[in-house]
């Protein structure tokens, strides 16, 4: 792998809605982790759980280097807290804790099995990053509108229909 120091360009999608214009490369690969970590927790991350990482991640521009590790992780064993300082980029003002939860709910719900264990995984990292319990319900809440937005445009546009 390149130097885990090494610094990469943002990608459109991470400049656009985020304003980070840069990460290190350990910061792609710890955050990714921090989701595998998070999605495990109920022992297993599905086939849909990874699909979302791996599109997630492409989408905000990391190597392919990065997601073939992605692909090996022991999330089972893994330190969440020490994920957690690893993560960096260059903008002071993107919070990290929320950003991660966001997208640890996303992840954990892409197989439409948010086990309860997910869901205490995910208050843990709450915790760990001193995110307030309002602003993680808000969180969760967020998601479940997004998901439920993302149905009734389906059914506008008519590319979901009642079985």
């Amino acid at each position: 792998m390149s130097n885990i120091q090494e610094v990469l360009p943002a990608s459109e999608f991470l400049k656009k809605n985020l304003g980070i214009s840069e990460i290190p490369l350990e910061a792609y690969l710890n955050y990714g982790y921090a989701l595998l970590a998070i999605a495990g927790a109920d022992g297993e991350v599905s086939e849909a759980e990874f699909n979302w990482l791996l599109n997630h991640q492409r989408l905000a521009g990391a190597p392919e280097e990065v997601i073939e590790k992605y692909k090996t992780f022991e999330y089972k064993n893994a330190d969440l807290e020490n994920l957690l300082s690893k993560i960096t980029v260059d903008v002071p003002t993107w919070s990290k804790s929320r950003s991660l939860l966001y997208h640890a709910i996303q992840m954990s719900r892409a197989d439409d099995d948010y086990s309860v264990e997910e869901q205490k995984a995910v208050k843990k990292a709450a915790k760990l990053l001193k995110v307030e319990d309002d602003i993680a319900l808000a969180l969760n809440r967020l998601v479940e509108t997004e998901e439920a937005v993302t149905a009734l445009r389906k059914a506008l546009l008519q590319t979901e229909v009642l079985a």
